[in-house]
């Protein structure tokens, strides 16, 4: 393949990097906020530019080409010198003050966050955060969030990592269906109860199986994408399901049950290396290190 000399537009090239990405223009079109068609015409414009063609469409969807495949790794790079380039230059900024976007999953939003938040805005009121609750991961490459809270390690070379505590998952009813249902002490009591479950059951139910609970996949009465759901519902008396302990250790709507049953899991702090310089993004950074493990605790 014979490339040619052009004169490169970076907005083309990231209409480019992001349809590759996204695996369709509609998909692309709507995460850099423009139309279909804008879309469209800047990614034939750079096609044309360089004398190849870059996707093949395959169903209702693009596939990159040969020469698409070889150049989107190059887009990819130029994109993340772009962010750093970016991410430096904020970083010279010694004010504490400034947007902060923090991902956390919907129950760490709603349980420990709001002491960090509270104690933010009395040391550095002119730090605005958004808090972005989600248990998807957020890429942080693309500045979807600045800091990250996550139950995995960081794979990604460019981010930094730190576990900053532990916590502990345990199964967990309401006072009325305890009542109800009887006592829960041992693991062939679980066999007749109604169990909430998530959207990936299969993963809840090994976890469960693994710990030695017999359980199947018809005890799940009911099931939820979203973890706040499943502990309200297991305040309502729904079922048994799962919770952090220590979110429901003062909470008289929930009863923790089979307690020698406990899933353990790490807590992580994810951010990007440039961003990590940021003063306001280190401030955030080190009052989520030092709170959290007391929280969890």
């Amino acid at each position: 393949m014979e490339w040619r000399s052009v004169t490169f537009d970076w907005n083309r090239a990231r209409a480019f990097l992001v349809t590759a990405e996204e695996g369709s223009l509609s998909a692309a079109a709507r995460a850099l906020g423009m139309t279909q068609p804008t879309l469209g015409r800047q990614v034939t414009a750079l096609e044309q530019e360089l004398g190849v063609t870059l996707f093949e469409r395959a169903g209702r969807g693009l596939v990159l080409t040969d020469s698409g495949a070889r150049l989107v790794e190059h887009v990819r790079a130029m994109g993340e010198a772009a962010v750093a380039v970016s991410l430096a230059a904020g970083g010279q900024a010694r004010d504490l003050s400034g947007p902060v976007a923090v991902t956390a999953s919907e129950l760490y939003a709603l349980w420990l966050l709001p002491a960090v938040l509270e104690r933010l805005a009395r040391v550095a009121p002119a730090i605005t955060v958004e808090v972005v609750a989600s248990n998807a991961i957020r890429d942080l490459k693309r500045r979807e969030a600045d800091i990250a809270i996550r139950n995995t390690r960081p794979e990604q070379p460019d981010l930094i990592g730190r576990q900053v505590a532990q916590d502990r998952a345990g199964l967990f009813v309401s006072p009325a269906y305890l009542q109800a249902f009887g006592p829960l002490d041992r693991p062939q009591d679980l066999a007749r109860a109604r169990l909430i479950g998530f959207d990936d059951n299969a993963k809840f139910l090994g976890a469960l199986t693994l710990a030695g609970l017999p359980v199947t996949e018809a005890q799940c009465a009911i099931s939820a994408s979203s973890h706040a759901v499943v502990v309200e519902y297991i305040r309502q008396g729904l079922g048994v399901g799962l919770c952090p302990v220590g979110m429901a250790a003062n909470d008289p709507h929930m009863v923790r049950v089979l307690l020698e049953t406990g899933f353990d899991y790490p807590v992580w702090l994810v951010a990007h290396r440039e961003l990590h310089t940021s003063p306001r993004v280190r401030l955030v950074w080190d009052l989520l290190a030092e709170m959290l493990p007391a929280l969890l605790r």
